[in-house]
């Protein structure tokens, strides 16, 4: 039977031009010196997300609407100072609010995308197999609140506090599909809690600040290369090692021909802390402008690794597998610095009925770099996941139109920039392109206290395509990934309807 057994492993194929040594805990030796392990990857998808998403006036994965009075501009009225929501956009704007106001709001987002396979690979260079075509791994609706709240003190202060969703997202490739070695799922959550102040110097200059606390969440799964690994061993001497440590388990060697992928999950959170600052200059009774800033934030996403090597039909084998993974249920840790953002907007009402506005928001997102995902407690080796990502602008334009006393109608265009540098670097978790955005909104007012605002923004995103390969694999010591490629392309777009009611006292 190990003879049989043998016979057929070495059947498969190993990369040609690599050589490799097998030692007991399975993992190879080559000149590049790297190990076999997933959890960095996974950790790494959250990196990907976050650092794309904090900034929430960024492309990549923000949520979308803080606002629904400013989505219903496309997020161009920053100068405005509307209502309390004011409180994200531009903090100085809170000195145009008199007495008390409150705003609650929920925003649904209703995404749909599709993705294509062009030629998904293994480390191994043979395809990784699955459906060519998925557009289902998206959820039906995701729906998120906001909350500000803002109190006149005197005739030059005015206190608020914003409670609102900066980032979030939501996906379920399944565990077939071809890019399954870089993610599988992943579900990422967060909410910002921003205590504000403004402060009016004289009428034409007013300050606001801010501080923010964030938290975070993630869950994550990816696939495991077992099968690729096995394969790749074929004609080693690290297959009959691991033969022989089947044998000596009790274990039936045949198993080996019909390994499976094993999984890996993990979920983590943390609790950040930055600021924002704003300020509104009133040119005169009809026309304003407004610089805002908001920082970088600083996380140390913590939480833990498990790993699932039911892998064959026989528990034995499954247990050598897992023994000579180089990986066991452990903690992880990322550190993150958020890029910070500025925005300079304007705003002018043109007469009785009309009102236009602009916004342009630069973020610095080539702060980040290189990606190091950390295992502490154990001997693996970093992952480093390259993003190169570029600086980005984003561009709205926005109107007000009075109807009459109790309705006011608005609507704004926008362009987003996309901070993914390149097609060998856009990452399953974020299958990110340029996006522009159309936004229709309305405020009812209901009577001299309450109103209803309600808006509608349909966005398309820039059919974009990956070739995103992971630098490292199984076969290497002193790294961890899958050494997979991923590549494909995406169709994007997504719908955000908003309704919040607005009371003043």
């Amino acid at each position: 039977m190990v003879t049989a057994a043998l016979d057929a492993w070495r059947t498969r194929r190993t990369p040609a031009g690599q050589t490799f040594t097998f030692p007991l805990n399975f993992t190879i030796h080559h000149s590049g010196d790297c190990t076999l392990n997933q959890k960095t990857l996974t950790l790494a998808v959250t990196a990907a997300l976050l650092t794309a998403s904090l900034s929430a006036q960024a492309s990549g994965y923000r949520f979308g609407s803080q606002s629904v009075s400013a989505q219903g501009t496309a997020e161009s009225n920053g100068a405005e100072a509307a209502d309390a929501s004011t409180i994200f956009a531009n903090p100085a704007g809170l000195t145009r609010l008199d007495g008390t106001q409150l705003v609650g709001g929920v925003t649904a987002v209703v995404p749909h995308s599709r993705f294509t396979d062009t030629g998904s690979q293994r480390f191994t260079g043979t395809s990784s197999g699955g459906p060519t075509h998925l557009d289902s791994y998206t959820p039906d609706v995701v729906a998120a609140p906001s909350l500000y709240v803002s109190k006149k003190l005197d005739h030059q202060w005015t206190a608020g506090f914003g409670l609102f969703v900066p980032y979030g997202s939501q996906l379920d490739y399944g565990n077939d599909w071809s890019g399954r070695y870089a993610l599988t799922n992943v579900k990422l959550e967060s909410i910002d809690l921003n205590p504000s102040a403004g402060f009016k110097l004289n009428e034409q200059h007013s300050f606001g600040f801010g501080i923010n606390a964030q938290f975070m969440k993630a869950k994550l799964g990816q696939g495991v290369d077992v099968p690729g690994s096995i394969a790749a061993l074929a004609g080693t001497p690290g297959a009959l090692t691991l033969l022989r440590g089947v044998i000596a388990a009790g274990g039936n060697p045949a198993a080996l021909t019909t390994v499976r992928d094993g999984h890996g999950s993990m979920d983590g959170q943390d609790w950040g802390f930055g600021w924002n600052v704003g300020y509104l200059f009133q040119l005169d009774e009809n026309t304003r402008f407004g610089l805002s800033y908001r920082s970088s934030i600083s996380h140390k996403l913590k939480g833990g690794a498990m790993w699932d090597f039911n892998v064959t039909s026989d528990p034995a084998v499954n247990k050598i597998i897992a023994a000579n993974s180089n990986r066991a249920d452990s903690a992880v840790l990322l550190n993150i610095r958020t890029p910070e953002s500025v925005s300079i907007n304007g705003f002018r009402q043109l007469d009785a009925r009309w009102a236009v506005m602009s916004d342009a928001t630069w973020t610095r997102s080539s702060r980040l770099a290189n990606l190091n995902i950390q295992f502490p407690g154990t001997t693996q080796g970093d992952e480093v996941i390259l993003q190169n990502w570029k600086n980005t602008w984003r561009f709205s334009v926005g109107t007000n139109y009075r109807f009459n006393e109790e309705l006011t109608l608005r609507g704004g265009l926008a362009y987003d920039q996309s901070p993914v540098a390149s097609t060998t670097l856009r990452h399953s978790a974020l299958p990110d392109g340029d996006r522009s955005q159309l936004s229709f909104g309305a405020k009812w007012k209901l009577d001299n206290n309450s109103s209803v605002d309600l808006a509608y923004s349909y966005l398309r995103f820039q059919d974009v395509d990956a070739s995103y390969r992971n630098t490292c694999s199984p076969l290497i010591r002193g790294c961890t990934g899958n050494g997979e490629l991923t590549q494909g392309s995406w169709q994007t777009h997504m719908q955000l309807m908003s309704v919040a009611y607005n009371y003043a006292f």
